[in-house]
């Protein structure tokens, strides 16, 4: 055993001691953090805003701030960005990662010097508890490839911009630095199936043992070693055994990077994001993905079923029962406040509070990290309307990944038509070139080789009317979803189809 592995070995049980000790106590660490946010952030312009002043308890906290969205949010923000200090957080933020917004353009999410360490600690203290667990060190000797955005930075009134992806490429340790790949230079390339190329000629003679990424762009960086090597990625890099992954669910990739790999790996799943990295896959026999209780976030949590209602039941971790749908709040040492992510969550443990990743409250797709909503499809639908001479019944969108003869997947968007278009491809034209608009997420898919231009599935007459009546919701108020994250809907049309 090499003097890195087995010191792994010894740091991984002082991290995990120390992680048992606020899991051991999970109510009484989130009480501490709620208090030391509010402490903390008084004399900002949103603490003088919501009195925190007089907020010595959780119920005083849901009285005085509301539940908000980055929309609802964003009057503060913009003070931020616009480089005003001690508006959300004590002084300015470090850095404002910068994400695809919904209804005002792009997000500002802002990193603080205190948040910024906490995101960098719970990555690190994933592979820590799989090397606690499993007693494997073997892989710190080997490469690591992180899948991730340029490092590249822009600025704005002093304060830098960037993904989080890149942003965190900075903090990799010293001790970390000769086992990273790809190389920076690599890294900073705009053109991701051009990057891709260069980072598989920088690994393919290397002895990779962690990947890390996106489910998405990981298979298409296995796809195209596998293409320039005629190998299995497994047996081109022997030593390979560890997939880290996040942002979206892995187990529709799972079968297909088994036959890529040739062989089964084990695997750590991550819920980081932009507003903070809230819990990691501890055990490798346990569902679910620990709850960081003590990483400066507050937590809260409302009934999914219950969220639209007027003045829903906010809950702190001490009410939450096992399986149920839960929007989850958070209240966070970069600025955010009874901040809702869109994420719903379900326990599946409370001891220690454990949770899976469930959904979005609204109806979205993210097969492959796009977020798409709701509002895209329908604006860029709106859009197709207005040039082209055409209308329709009803539509919904729906990712389609498994394809045939090594076809790129794609949006597959259901249109029942009362009068067709013309021309069906200058109405599919219209709508990808509407969604790369309103979507860099999607974009970035497109331009990144991992997504192909939409399709359109004409549908014949009455089929989504044929679909609600079998589900014995036709009439009423009973809505279609306008897109889906899987195949149900779309199955149940095609169905229907002669």
């Amino acid at each position: 055993m090499s003097l890195k592995s087995n010191s792994a070995k010894i740091f991984a049980k002082v991290v995990v001691s120390k992680q048992n000790l606020w899991a051991g106590k999970p109510i009484e660490t989130q009480k501490g953090v709620f208090k030391s946010l509010i402490n903390q952030a008084k004399k900002t312009k949103f603490g003088i805003d919501h009195n925190f002043a007089s907020i010595k308890t959780y119920e005083d906290f849901k009285t005085q701030v509301p539940i908000r969205d980055y929309e609802e949010l964003k009057p503060y923000v913009d003070e931020m960005v616009a480089g005003k200090k001690d508006i959300l957080w004590p002084g300015k933020p470090l850095y404002f990662a910068k994400t695809s917004g919904t209804t005002s353009g792009a997000k500002y999410i802002p990193l603080t010097k205190a948040s910024m360490p906490t995101h960098i600690k719970a990555a690190r203290n994933a592979i820590l508890n799989y090397i606690n667990e499993t007693g494997k060190t073997g892989f710190v000797d080997g490469k690591m490839i992180f899948l991730q955005g340029s490092p590249e930075m822009t600025e704005k009134n002093g304060i830098k911009l960037g993904r989080l992806s890149g942003i965190v490429a900075h903090y990799v340790p010293g001790y970390l630095q000769k086992n990273r790949l790809p190389s920076w230079r690599t890294n900073c390339i705009d053109d991701w199936e051009t990057k891709v190329d260069a980072i598989v000629e920088e690994t393919k003679d290397e002895n990779m043992t962690v990947i890390s990424g996106i489910p998405s762009w990981v298979q298409m960086y296995f796809e195209k070693l596998q293409k320039s090597t005629g190998k299995k990625v497994g047996d081109l890099f022997d030593n390979f055994e560890l997939f880290i992954y996040g942002g979206v669910n892995y187990e529709p990739y799972r079968a297909k990077f088994e036959a890529l790999i040739g062989r089964k790996v084990d695997s750590i799943e991550l819920y980081p994001a932009s507003e903070g990295f809230f819990a990691f896959q501890d055990s490798q026999f346990e569902k679910g993905m620990l709850l960081q209780l003590n990483s400066g976030i507050f937590y809260e949590f409302v009934k999914a079923e219950d969220f639209f209602n007027v003045n829903p039941q906010r809950i702190t971790i001490s009410e939450v029962e096992i399986g149920i749908n839960y929007v989850m709040l958070v209240s966070t040492n970069a600025g955010l406040w009874a901040y809702n992510l869109g994420d719903t969550v379900q326990f599946v443990s409370t001891k220690p509070y454990r949770l899976i990743v469930s959904g979005r409250i609204k109806h979205f797709i993210s097969a492959f990290g796009e977020h798409v909503i709701g509002k895209e499809v329908e604006q860029a639908m709106q859009v197709a309307m207005q040039k082209l001479d055409f209308t329709i019944s009803e539509f919904t969108v729906a990712p389609k990944i498994e394809t045939e003869n090594n076809e790129l997947p794609y949006h597959e968007w259901f249109v029942e038509f009362e009068k067709e278009p013309q021309q069906l491809q200058q109405l599919q034209k219209l709508l990808e070139d509407s969604m790369q608009k309103q979507n860099s997420y999607y974009l970035d898919l497109i331009n990144g080789k991992v997504l192909q231009p939409l399709k359109i599935a004409v549908l014949k007459r009455d089929s989504f009317n044929q679909y609600m009546k079998s589900l014995g919701k036709l009439g009423g108020q009973n809505k279609l979803p306008r897109l889906s994250n899987d195949r149900k809907i779309a199955e149940a049309l095609l169905s229907l189809q002669p």
